[in-house]
């Protein structure tokens, strides 16, 4: 217990004529039952006595002690919590005559003063910025017991609030939202990561799909300038635009016969024609082929 007094006796056995004082403690000599003085570490011969009737001694200790005081107040969202201040003073030593005879329990009297303060303080705060503001209660803390306990004899070297906590329903329900709130963003950053994989798999096929264009394009060219070049081989001829057309509809339909027939369970579809019309005329008969298709697999007459 903080300020614990004690009664103490002299180094001669029935006799308190002289007393050696710890390093760590302060003793007050009472001649009578009345205080006579503060005496320090070391040897001390303070007078006559007989039987220890005339000289008395009382100690007290000189370290720094600590009080632990809860107090369950009510946060401003009316949450209770239970808050705990620990609070480090000491006896100064030229009021140690205060210290050892104005206050009857000064645990007590510290308890006091700490929950008068702490619940005075948090019911203005949230529960969240009571914990945000944990040194602004220990400094509320600290000078309202500075200024108090110094008529008593104490300096208060420190008051910390080392814990602040709510029952635990709330604790389960604030770890609860927190969950919720790091589960949503993650589903927020999955969905964004699918929006990212999709335009991008758009973008490879746009890009894809372009490039397989040009290659068409240029594979149709190709074939044009090659057909060209084989029919009018050796003369002046010179083909038209129309004829180009012609020759090049009728190779990519023989390639298209050619790469169905290669592949085995595949539907063929069969246009009328006849191999005995004339080649200029293939391109008509594609055309009309074309519109008069049946299902695949069936041949029409």
């Amino acid at each position: 217990m903080a300020g614990q007094q004690r009664q103490e006796s002299g180094c001669i056995p029935c006799f308190n004529c002289c007393v050696t004082v710890p390093q760590d403690k302060i003793y007050a000599v009472e001649t009578f039952g009345s205080f006579t003085k503060v005496i320090g570490s070391g040897l001390n011969v303070v007078g006559c006595d007989v039987g220890g009737c005339c000289i008395s001694f009382r100690s007290i200790t000189k370290r720094v002690e600590q009080n632990d005081v809860f107090v369950e107040t009510k946060t401003k969202d009316n949450v209770f919590v239970l808050v705990k201040v620990s609070v480090q003073q000491q006896v100064i030593p030229d009021q140690a005559e205060s210290a050892m005879y104005k206050l009857a329990n000064v645990s007590a009297q510290i308890d006091s003063y700490v929950s008068d303060v702490v619940r005075s303080c948090v019911p203005k705060m949230t529960l969240d910025d009571a914990f945000e503001e944990k040194d602004n209660i220990s400094s509320a803390v600290n000078e309202a017991l500075t200024k108090s306990m110094h008529e008593y004899g104490f300096q208060i070297i420190k008051a910390l609030v080392t814990e602040l906590k709510p029952s635990q329903d709330v604790m389960n329900s604030m770890n609860e939202i927190n969950k919720q709130r790091r589960l949503r963003d993650a589903a927020m950053m999955a969905a964004e990561a699918d929006k990212i994989r999709v335009v991008k798999k758009a973008e490879a096929e746009c890009e894809s799909a372009r490039l397989q264009g040009e290659g068409i394009a240029k594979q149709r060219e190709a074939i044009v300038d090659g057909l060209k070049r084989s029919v009018t081989s050796g003369t002046d001829e010179q083909l038209s635009s129309d004829k180009i057309s012609e020759l090049l509809l009728i190779t990519q339909y023989f390639e298209t016969l050619k790469e169905i027939g290669a592949k085995s369970g595949s539907n063929a579809v069969f246009i009328p024609h006849s191999p005995a019309d004339g080649v200029r005329d293939i391109s008509a008969q594609i055309r009309n082929g074309i519109m008069q298709g049946g299902a695949p697999g069936q041949m029409r007459m």
